[in-house]
């Protein structure tokens, strides 16, 4: 699973470094469109999550047509997911301008994040069919097929960013659309193998087609939904960052990309680590093992932080030759390599939040945790980094302090949550999550 969301991240930070040989005002184009397309992107992160927790509680029941009712309907639920997300990014592109951001980031930003926006619907697709297969305890093939698109999109970036080959030069937009190309063919891999495969033959839908029901999407929602919540209230703080420090000019934001590139790239281990206890989690709730609960979270915790550990030694060490790799601006590469000396201090923290938050999903409690995580960084993160970054001057720096503040307190509270509400005394059922379909009929194989 660490992989796989490592994986993915190299497909933006490939497109990162790529648009970044172009120019600053490129680079701060694809930081605007990305920034604004991140929001909807976590929200289906967290909505799709409710397939890796049904499916794994289906999987220690040993309940093969729970976990079938669960991704066909998480499958259908991420298409219209990502048919909406492309309709409010046609809604927003006339009142871009709004944003107070540089005029020349501006123009080269509509096209872009239009494309970017149309790739999240095979996106989507491709994520409620991993969490499918990583709930079977099968997370390797998807794995290699995700590869294989990252390393696509590489080389379609190579064609369609400069012309080689013969193929126009179509600058940051050719980006935007090897992007898409890469996932069309990564979902119609992951599809070929999904129908394939003996390994999940029998826990996964022959008829897509069949009839849905209300109840199911609506137990999905009851895990997806709070869960979306969640991580939109910690991305959308850093959205929130990338807006504000964009206000500063193009150089600012450029460094604030090219540093939550580096340090997203290195929270995706931790982040693999916490998906993996949300399915080992959600397999012990439903074989109704809550002696291992414990022994589970705090191996989440050591992995997590020993790593992290690692991670922030090397910004520390080494910021301003990482910096360099996204360009040869000197001013970007300065600024950026003090964001991730920020970034080191928070990465210990915010490795800590996501295990427990996603252990915590594992015995479906998602309500209260998203409403710490609003307090974290609604109430400290962003008042505190637009306090620090632009009432006292600290620029993009402060931001990130402010980020670090938030990220800490979220990490202590979590921490203790997870800690009490997976203790081995306390009973957890998933009678009502596995299979409670509220009537509806059974699942067609």
């Amino acid at each position: 699973m660490i992989a796989g969301q490592v994986g993915q991240m190299l497909l933006g930070i490939s497109d990162t470094v790529m648009i970044g040989r172009l120019g600053v005002n490129e680079l701060g184009a694809a930081t605007l469109a990305n920034t604004l397309v991140i929001v909807p992107f976590v929200l289906g992160i967290g909505l799709l999550s409710s397939i890796s927790v049904r499916v794994s509680q289906a999987h220690g029941a040993n309940r093969p047509e729970d976990a079938r009712r669960a991704v066909r309907h998480g499958t259908w639920m991420s298409l219209a997911f990502g048919l909406l997300t492309m309709l409010c990014a046609v809604a927003i592109v006339p009142f871009l301008s709004w944003l107070n951001q540089p005029e020349e980031v501006i123009q080269l930003t509509p096209t872009f994040l239009l494309i970017i926006a149309a790739s999240l619907i095979p996106a989507f697709v491709t994520m409620a069919w991993k969490n499918h297969a990583d709930a079977l305890n099968h997370p390797w093939p998807p794995f290699f097929i995700m590869l294989g698109g990252v390393f696509l999109d590489i080389w379609l970036n190579w064609l369609l960013i400069w012309g080689h080959w013969g193929m126009p030069a179509l600058g940051m937009e050719g980006a935007a659309i090897s992007t898409l190309i890469a996932r069309v063919l990564t979902t119609i891999g992951l599809y070929q193998w999904l129908r394939r495969s003996p390994k999940v033959n029998a826990w996964t839908p022959r008829l897509w087609w069949a009839k849905c029901d209300r109840a199911t999407f609506k137990n999905l929602l009851a895990i997806g939904f709070p869960a979306s919540l969640q991580l939109l209230t910690e991305v959308g703080a850093f959205a929130a960052c990338t807006i504000l420090i964009g206000t500063l000019g193009a150089v600012p934001l450029a460094a604030h990309q090219v540093a939550i590139n580096c340090a997203g790239f290195a929270f995706m281990v931790p982040l693999g680590v916490a998906m993996a206890i949300t399915v080992r989690v959600g397999e012990i709730v439903g074989a109704r093992q809550q002696a291992r609960l414990h022994r589970v979270l705090a191996g989440g915790w050591f992995f997590s932080t020993a790593f992290m550990t690692c991670s922030m030694v090397l910004f520390f060490t080494f910021g301003r030759e990482i910096a360099s790799l996204f360009g040869d601006n000197t001013g970007v590469q300065a600024i950026a390599a003090r964001l991730l000396i920020v970034a080191g201090f928070f990465q210990l923290v915010d490795g800590i939040q996501v295990v427990s938050a996603f252990a915590l999903r594992g015995v479906n409690d998602v309500r209260i945790p998203a409403w710490i995580a609003f307090a974290a960084y609604w109430i400290v993160a962003v008042p505190l980094g637009y306090f620090l970054g632009l009432r006292c001057g600290w620029g993009a720096e402060g931001m990130w302090t402010g980020l670090a503040a938030g990220l800490g307190v979220a990490a202590v509270v979590l921490a203790c949550r997870s800690w009490q509400l997976l203790a081995p005394h306390r009973e957890v059922s998933a009678a009502a999550d596995t299979s409670d379909s509220g009537g509806a009929p059974p699942e067609p194989a």
